[in-house]
């Protein structure tokens, strides 16, 4: 009894619930410039863009299809500037909430600059001492082979050879560091420059000497 009472339910209600789905007619164009219609879509242009027309042949719907490169270049040329201006955004009003006027803009910028010149001077005061201590190396190992010109001269010790070597190489890194600490001084005077520049437009003011 069951069984009949399903195979009824089916015969009853499954032609109305097919009959109340609404008929989709896709319209393509082809490689041509032809505009097509039809209830699928040949496998040709399956990546082409589709529109959905309703039965009245109203436009219900698009499907995009298959993007060329430019499409997607031009896609991603536009998130970027997106982002940036977003970004531009944020950083305007981190830098409206950080600084109520220029002055204290010039101060944070004097005082991170002072840092990196700290740093350089010791640096620069490090690097004098241990050329005086290379000379006065290679001083001594005037006196030995291989840098005496006296051929009866005896053998520089390697523990000397050593020490040449090791206050070479740590004047080598100290005049990297004291290049890095001058550019990041640099860099840390054009970012606030720029700040204080960005600072004047959103405040509307006119461009005044920042020392």
């Amino acid at each position: 009894m069951r069984k009949l009472l399903l195979a009824l339910s089916v015969t009853i209600f499954a032609p109305g619930a097919l009959a109340d789905q609404p008929r989709k007619t896709y319209s393509w164009v082809d490689e041509h410039g032809v505009t097509h219609y039809g209830d699928s879509v040949p496998a040709k242009y399956a990546e082409a863009q589709k529109r959905v027309l309703n039965e009245q042949g109203v436009v219900v719907d698009y499907v995009e299809g298959r993007k060329t490169e430019e499409q997607l270049a031009a896609e991603r040329a536009e998130a970027e500037r997106v982002a940036a201006a977003e970004l531009r955004q944020r950083n305007d009003r981190a830098l409206l909430a950080t600084y109520l006027s220029v002055d204290e803009i010039v101060m944070h910028r004097d005082r991170r600059v002072e840092l990196f010149k700290a740093q350089s001077r010791v640096t620069e005061l490090y690097l004098r001492n241990l050329e005086r201590r290379l000379e006065k190396l290679m001083a001594e190992a005037g006196r030995f082979q291989p840098y005496s010109d006296n051929p009866e001269a005896p053998m520089i010790d390697p523990d000397l050879i050593d020490d040449i070597e090791f206050t070479k190489q740590t004047i080598e890194r100290h005049e990297n560091n004291l290049l890095k600490f001058k550019q990041d001084e640099q860099t840390i005077i054009e970012r606030f420059d720029g700040d204080i520049r960005r600072f004047e437009e959103l405040k509307g003011l006119t461009a005044n000497a920042t020392g």
